[in-house]
C-alpha cells in the first residue's frame, strides 16, 4: 500500500502493515524549500508556493502527507485581526498576531463576518489544498488543521484576559467558545469542499499544564464536541503538554484520533483509551527530530512504536531546519519497524 492508502485504512480501522508517519501540523523543511530555490516567509502568500513546498517533504523524505497552512493565525485574520507576514525576510518567520481583535472585556460581543470564507487566506488554503491535491494526492494523504476555540480565542483577545474570565465568567468565555466555533466550522468546511484528506482541530492552549481536566471538560468540551460532529474527513484532535488526565475527555469530543506531545506518557494513554483507540505521537520535533543524532532519533521512534502508538507523529509543528539525515533516520526506523 502507497502513504495515502496508508493513512486513510488507518483512520477507517483497518489492518496496516505497519505504523504511518506523518503529521497534521507543519512539517516544511528548508531542505525542501532549498530544493525549489524559495524563502519561507514567502511560501505564506503564494499558493504554488506554499504547495510545491509542503509537497516537498514527502518527495524527499517519503514523510506520509502534505500539509498546509504553515502558521496559526488564518481564522483569526479573516476574522479581522491584523497580521504581519514578514514577506521579505530572508529568516524562518512564522506570521504572527499584529493587532487582536479584542482588547478587553467591553468588546467581546463580535460577530462572524458574512463573507468570513472570502477574507483573508482562506481562499488560499484552499487553492494550496487543491494544488497539492493535483501533485501528489493519489500518493499521500493531504491534511489540514484548523485551531480549537480556545486556542482560537487567545488569539482574538490578549491571553491573559482569557484565562483570568475562564475562571472567573466562563459563562461570558463560552458564549465566545461558541461563536469561535462557527468561524472554525466554516473555515474546515472549505479545506473539505478543497479535497483535504483529514483535519487536526489543534487546541494547543487546552492544555493540562494550563487548565484544570474539571474545567477542560465543562468549557472546552461542549465546544470541541460541536466541531467535530460537523467535520466529515478522517480528523485528529491535537493538545499541547501532559495530557494522560483528560484523554478520556479527548476521545469524548468525537474525534477520530488523539494527538499527544513528547511531555505526555503514551504507554499510560494507552491503558486509559485501549487498545483500538487511534494515539498518534510523541516524539520531540525540535530536541530530538532538529537537534539530536540519528541515534538518538532511532532509540526515540522505536519507543513510540513500542508504547503503542498508532502513528508516528511530531509533538507539534516541525522545524523546518530538520537535517536530512535525521528526517531519513526517523523513515528508516519506520519502516524497518515490526511489532
Amino acid at each position: 500500500m502507497n502513504s495515502r492508502e496508508r493513512v486513510l485504512k488507518l483512520f477507517a480501522g483497518e489492518e496496516v502493515d505497519r505504523p504511518p508517519c506523518f503529521s497534521g501540523m507543519g512539517n516544511v523543511t528548508t531542505e525542501g524549500l532549498k530544493s525549489l530555490n524559495q524563502k519561507f516567509a514567502a511560501t505564506h502568500l503564494d499558493a504554488k508556493m506554499m504547495a510545491a513546498a509542503a509537497a516537498s517533504t514527502y518527495k524527499l523524505f517519503g514523510f506520509e502527507c502534505a500539509v498546509a497552512p504553515f502558521d496559526l493565525c488564518i481564522e483569526a485574520e479573516a476574522m479581522g485581526c491584523e497580521i504581519n507576514v514578514y514577506a521579505h525576510s530572508e529568516d524562518l518567520l512564522y506570521p504572527t498576531i499584529k493587532k487582536k481583535l479584542i482588547h478587553n472585556e467591553a468588546e467581546m460581543e463580535i460577530q462572524i463576518p458574512s463573507d468570513l470564507t472570502k477574507r483573508g487566506r482562506v481562499p488560499l488554503m484552499a487553492e494550496v489544498i487543491g494544488l497539492i491535491k493535483r501533485d501528489i494526492g493519489k500518493e499521500a494523504a493531504v491534511g489540514s488543521y484548523v485551531l480549537g476555540p480556545f486556542t482560537l480565542a487567545g488569539q482574538v483577545m490578549e491571553l491573559n484576559d482569557l484565562l483570568k474570565l475562564s475562571f472567573k465568567k466562563p459563562d461570558k468565555i463560552g458564549k465566545l467558545l461558541d461563536l469561535l466555533s462557527d468561524v472554525i466550522i466554516q473555515v474546515a468546511g472549505e479545506y473539505q469542499k478543497a479535497g483535504v484528506d483529514y483535519i487536526t482541530v489543534r487546541e494547543m492552549g487546552a492544555t493540562s499544564d494550563v487548565l484544570s481536566p474539571r474545567v477542560f471538560k465543562s468549557l472546552i468540551l461542549p465546544y470541541l464536541k460541536k466541531i467535530f460532529e460537523k467535520i466529515t474527513v478522517p480528523n485528529v484532535l491535537h493538545i499541547c503538554g501532559k495530557t494522560n488526565d483528560i484523554v478520556p475527555f479527548m476521545m469524548e469530543s468525537g474525534t477520530k484520533a488523539i494527538s499527544v506531545d513528547q511531555k505526555n506518557d503514551v504507554a499510560e494513554t494507552r491503558k486509559k483509551v485501549g487498545p483500538k483507540t487511534l494515539v498518534f505521537g510523541n516524539y520531540d520535533p525540535y530536541n530530538v527530530l532538529v537537534a539530536g543524532t540519528p541515534d538518538l532519533i532511532r532509540t526515540t521512534i522505536k519507543k513510540c512504536m513500542d508504547d503503542g502508538v498508532s502513528a508516528v507523529w511530531p509533538g507539534c509543528d516541525i522545524w523546518p531546519t530538520v537535517p536530512a539525515d535525521n528526517f531519513k533516520a526517523m523513515m528508516d526506523e519506520v519502516r524497518n519497524y515490526r511489532r
